[in-house]
């Protein structure tokens, strides 16, 4: 489709998307009259409809000069209009003041994204971020909370450029006032860390950390960082520095001092020293996560938001009833809140109101020109202004095309904004008849619609709207609420999220146990520098049984992995160099060999196996995919596109498709299971509970409705008449789609030609279920959907013998679940389920033990007379379980009070409240899909995590919980079936029969020598030599090598950084790895260039087949030798003895080496070598 209309062309610029719809505003009297009320100074009211808000309020801010302040009654309604009004304004104008997650007086950290997004909208309401006339949008909420002065805020901005003169000292003294959190690794808003000359730094103005680079007292570069990788993006020449939070830390030690009388009455141990450790972390003046719950102590003239507002700024009021509304709901919730925290003891008696009183609000209010816009019944047209509400379609194609020709025949311009904005388009080229050159789809309307058009733009708008101005012009907007009566408001300018660094997940710790494959299992003791042989080098430490120590050079750090292992029990610590080691180690090698043996056969049977290869997608699968309600992700595209691709070769698929709750796995499966339909063969889809193969049934068979496909479910809640007729159908092939559980893999059930196996949620199937499958494996097409993998399948897909597809990005309209862990309170239980019964919600209560459920159901519903609860688990008779569970999706049941049953796939987009009770008792993938079963439609979901407070937490339990925190918080589960995995164990990943090898070797150390045993044997089944690998290649070279401590000062970032080195199995990574120094440390030194050369000569030995290289008095030793050695080595001086090359150690040596190594390699000579 052109993107130009009659050959005038729409550029996007730096406007809204929709601002040229705002012209026609303009000619308006009483915008003029409004706009010249507010500038000099007065209070106006007037009442519009609720649909026309946004566009009204667009145009008075086209003309405003001055910062102005929109205030909503809830944070739904802030959110709305504040993306609304980036559609009309641009989305750089617009800023949102958000709410912090905590509820008042609750003891929970605000997210640094939080954080970041309030100051930047406070900078904002100064005019302090270098608009003039910037819009702030707020909740009531979010503006009664105290806040640090204004004249705090600008004494600590500051705006920082390249080449300014500005001591280092002094800019470091200045981040640790403006509240700045020194780190290691700077990955998130508000933290610094210092390298030297380097100083990192996350401003809460930018959506990316910047890297600072001083040469004496002058700034010599700065650039943006990627804070996931750490590497450079672009070069800035400014930037824009703020405090990193509204508490702070420099104010702490005078409130530890008002603390310090104070004796905290809560009974669980745990919560009284983690208060503790708080009290201590405020006399040292330092940042910890809770300390924004100390905020009202501060500052003795702290103050609302408000009063950043110039006093000639406007404030706009949307509906004074609906704010008022929220301030008494806000109230009342506040004093029932104080009340539970002053019971359960942990707030101080003197804490200061976390709000600013109304006659504060008011004042400050006051003093600035306000609109108070009031609501107005939605229906019927609007006396002062030349505006309607437009036409609702429901989603009926027909009528919208036949509504868009009639405008059109009318003259009327029509803008189409809406999420499908292309999918429409194209129905409206299929179905135009003659005039398909009217419509455009474009990315912005800057400048006034021409009549007789449509344009076709994507976006969210919360509504339409059809005007006709005082010339006579017309235009209808119609958006997604009016053509398909749902909008889904997009989260406010989501910071771009990333998962951890991959040293996150394998990170070693001092007191470790650890195995070198040397010489066993040890205790890790950190670094250590020493002098050998007058060279000085960084070791790690391992000590072995005996108090002996092993010191292992920086080079050989990958020889050493953290050990996991089957169980939680501490494995023996081996003497060092006892024969024990060696024999274990042999064992696992033969036996992880056997493995691999049996692996690669599978997957040789599945490779050359003749499957079905599926045909191209037809028509109707375009059409299917069309019908998709939802954006498709750029993760979700992929993971299709390599299904159909799997699923059009020859050979049988066998994907895992891993991806978070929600995160939109099943529409995958749903087009995988057409795709093999459209082809004449039936899809089997297994779903671990009936529960989930019912929700999956009514799924299949709604989307797939316009189409001749016949989709059945067989569970036990079908009577044996229901199941002998589905199983005859399926006989003959009269049914396609068959959803189950494992009543599918019964002998009974015959397919009459079975092209694709679904398996859902499979950490939930035991073995003997899957080994049913392995014999299809060989034959059908497999899909496998989790989210939490268990590790087998895990590392089967990494070792690249399955192939696995992965969504780690959640949909664009998401929020991450806000996650709260702590003991358990009835006042904090009744406020949770009440917040979300308020906003039209449901609740999950979550207790994993039949017996007692019904009693914790009984003390529940005396806490919050008037809802309505059920109660599910997996001993109900299965008939009234199905019916609990479907009133629940039907919204019959405000309250499902259930056992774990719940946390398998369920999908209730209308229950986003998770309460788990007992949540210790929980392994935490269990955790983590539990709280995967809230949060999944637009509104904020909420988990709370709660223990009893009188039960001691067990240290393991306390680590599951604290992992819930760490976790990014959506498209944590990958990493987070790597953390299960430690803190559990490693399980039965392999089978019994590995279960003893790996207790002996450990889990990574076993995993290494399955993936070396895999890749030898696919060598040498196609006859080529083993893959070179410089694990067994020993270099003792006469130079100091390491990172000095003042150019990576952390241990633990320096070990990480060792690790990773000593793992670099090319020349091009170990390239790579100098430009990542150089980038994040600066210049390299000496040690760390040797470091790196050894690296490379590493490398280039284990290519050449030398196992060994050191140096003897004034030669340097390599052996074995390689045959036909002698010509290069006699130019250079040296000569062959005793099965050894001998090269002289000349000033030269590292080039003569590495000369030496590159020609028994097969390599050209490096320019200029080193």
């Amino acid at each position: 489709m052109e993107q130009t209309c009659q050959g005038k062309e729409i550029r996007h610029g730096t406007m809204g998307p929709l601002s040229g719809l705002l012209e026609f505003l303009e000619a308006e009297p009483l915008l003029s009259q409004t706009v010249e009320a507010l500038a000099m100074g007065r209070r106006i009211q007037m009442a519009l409809p609720r649909w026309a808000w946004s566009f009204w309020i667009a145009g008075l801010a086209r003309r405003a000069l001055r910062p102005m302040l929109i205030v909503a009654g809830t944070a739904e309604g802030a959110q709305r209009m504040a993306q609304d009004l980036a559609l009309w304004l641009g989305v750089e104008r617009i800023h949102r003041l958000p709410e912090p997650p905590a509820l008042p007086y609750e003891r929970a950290p605000w997210p640094p994204e939080i954080r970041a997004e309030r100051l930047a909208a406070l900078a904002a309401l100064a005019g302090l971020n270098g608009d003039p006339a910037p819009v702030v949008v707020a909740s009531i909420r979010a503006l009664l909370l105290r806040t640090l002065p204004p004249r705090l805020f600008h004494r600590l901005r500051r705006i920082l450029r390249a080449g300014q003169e500005l001591p280092m000292e002094g800019f470091l003294r200045y981040l640790l006032e403006a509240g700045y959190e020194p780190v290691t690794v700077v990955t998130q808003p508000g933290q610094f860390a210092r390298r030297g000359g380097i100083v990192d730094l996350f401003p809460s103005t930018v959506s990316e950390p910047i890297r600072i680079e001083w040469e004496a007292d002058r700034i010599a570069t700065m650039r943006a960082f990627d804070p996931v990788t750490q590497r450079t993006l672009r070069p800035i020449e400014q930037v824009r520095i703020l405090p990193a939070r509204e508490a702070l830390p420099s104010y702490g030690p005078a409130i530890a001092e008002r603390l310090a009388a104070w004796q905290p009455s809560v009974e669980a141990p745990a919560e009284a020293e983690a208060l503790e450790r708080e009290r201590q972390a405020l006399a040292r003046g330092v940042p910890f996560p809770m300390l924004e719950f100390y905020l009202p102590y501060f500052y003795a003239d702290s103050t609302t938001p408000l009063a950043y507002l110039p006093e000639d700024g406007w404030v706009l009021l949307l509906d004074e009833a609906d704010i008022q509304a929220a301030w008494n709901e806000l109230m009342e919730e506040a004093t029932a809140l104080r009340a539970r925290a002053e019971s359960a003891g942990f707030l101080p008696p003197d804490y200061p109101d976390p709000f600013v009183d109304r006659r504060s609000w008011e004042a400050h209010r006051n003093r600035r020109p306000q609109l108070q816009i009031t609501a107005i019944p939605e229906g019927g047209g609007f006396p002062s202004l030349p505006m309607e509400a437009p036409p609702r379609f429901g989603g009926q194609l027909q009528r919208i095309l036949e509504d868009l020709s009639r405008r059109l025949h009318l003259g009327e311009a029509v803008v189409v904004v809406s999420r499908q904005a292309a999918r429409l388009a194209q129905v409206w080229s299929d179905h135009a008849h003659g005039m398909e050159e009217a419509a455009c789809s474009i990315p912005a309307l800057e400048a006034p619609p021409l009549p007789r058009r449509i344009y076709f733009l994507n976006g969210a708008l919360s509504g339409g709207l059809l005007f006709r101005s005082r010339d006579g012009r017309r235009f209808a907007l119609l958006t997604d609420a009016e053509l398909f009566g749902v909008f889904r408001p997009l989260p406010w300018r989501r910071r771009a999220r990333r998962g951890p660094p991959p040293e996150w997940i394998r990170e070693l710790r001092e007191g470790d146990y650890v195995v070198h494959e040397d010489f066993g299992i040890g205790i890790f003791e950190g670094l250590v520098r020493l002098n050998l042989d007058g060279v000085e080098r960084e070791y790690l430490v391992v000590r072995y049984a005996g108090n002996d120590r092993l010191y292992v050079p920086v080079d050989q750090a990958d020889r050493v992995s953290r050990y996991v292992g089957p169980t939680d029990q501490p494995p023996e610590i081996h003497p060092l160099g006892s024969g024990d080691w060696a024999q274990a180690r042999a064992r696992a090698r033969q036996a992880a060999a056997e493995v691999a043996r049996e692996l690669l056969e599978l997957y040789a049977r599945r490779e050359v196996a003749r499957g079905h290869a599926f045909s191209p997608d037809t028509p109707w699968q375009r059409e299917l995919e069309a019908s998709f309600p939802f954006i498709e992700t750029e993760d979700q595209l992929r993971a299709i596109e390599e299904v159909k691709a799997d699923m059009e070769r020859p050979r049988p698929m066998d994907r895992l498709l891993c991806g978070d709750a929600g995160f939109g796995k099943t529409e995958v499966a749903l087009r995988a299971a057409f795709k093999a339909v459209m082809d004449g063969k039936q899809v089997a889809m297994l779903a671990p509970t009936t529960i989930l193969a019912h929700q999956h049934y009514e799924t299949f068979r709604a989307r797939l409705a316009p189409f001749p496909v016949v989709v059945e479910v067989l569970t036990r809640l079908r009577s044996p008449k229901e199941q002998a007729e589905i199983l005859r159908r399926l006989r003959e092939g009269e049914i396609d789609i068959l959803i189950g559980t494992h009543r599918l893999l019964q002998p009974d059930v015959v397919f009459k030609d079975l092209g694709l196996v679904i398996i859902d949620e499979e950490q939930r199937f035991g073995v003997m279920h899957k080994e049913h499958f392995k014999r299809l494996r060989a034959e059908v097409d497999v899909l496998t959907l989790t989210a939490t993998p268990i590790p087998r399948t895990l590392y089967l897909a990494l070792s690249g013998l399955r192939d696995i597809s992965l969504i780690q990005t959640p949909p664009e309209e998401r929020l991450p679940v806000q996650v709260y862990v702590g003991p358990y309170d009835d006042r904090l239980v009744r406020s949770a389920i009440m917040r979300e019964l308020d906003r039209g919600g449901q609740v999950f209560v979550v207790y994993n033990r039949v017996h007692g459920l019904e009693a914790w159901k009984e003390r529940l519903e005396a806490l919050v007379p008037g809802a309505r609860f059920g109660m599910a688990h997996g001993q109900m008779p299965p008939r009234q379980l199905e019916k609990t569970m479907m009133a629940f999706t039907r919204g019959e049941i405000d309250v499902l009070v259930a056992t774990d049953i719940i946390s398998s796939g369920l999908d209730i987009p209308n229950a986003n409240t998770m309460i788990v009770i007992r949540a210790d008792l929980f392994g935490l993938a269990q955790l983590y899909q539990l709280r995967g079963r809230v949060g999944r439609s637009v509104l904020q979901g909420y988990a709370y995590f709660l223990y009893d407070p009188k039960i001691p937490l067990a240290a393991e339990a306390r680590e599951r919980l604290a992992a819930l925190y760490e976790i990014p918080g959506l498209g944590g589960g990958f990493q987070l079936a790597m953390r299960d995995l430690e803190v559990r164990g490693a399980g039965e990943i392999l089978g019994t029969r590995q279960h003893g090898h790996i207790a002996a070797v450990g889990f990574d150390l076993y995993m290494k020598m399955l993936n070396r045993a895999i890749a030898e044997l696919r060598a040498e089944r196609e006859g080529a030599p083993p893959p070179p690998t410089s694990e067994g290649v020993t270099l003792n070279l006469p130079w100091p090598i390491g990172l000095p401590e003042d150019y990576v000062p952390d241990p633990a970032l320096r070990l990480q950084l060792y690790r990773r080195m000593a793992g670099i199995q090319t020349l091009e990574g170990v390239a790579e790895m100098a430009r990542e120094l150089e980038d994040r440390f600066g210049p390299l030194p000496e040690e760390a260039r040797n470091l790196l050369q050894q690296l490379r000569l590493k490398i280039l030995a284990a290519r050449a087949g030398i196992e060994r290289i050191h140096g003897e008095g004034r030669t340097l030793v390599l052996r074995p030798a390689p045959a036909g050695a002698d010509g290069l080595i006699r130019e250079l001086g040296g000569w062959v003895a005793d099965g050894a090359v001998r090269l002289p150690r000349r000033p030269s040596w590292p080039q003569d080496l590495e000369r030496v190594l590159r020609r028994w390699a097969g390599l050209p000579e490096a320019a200029g070598s080193r």
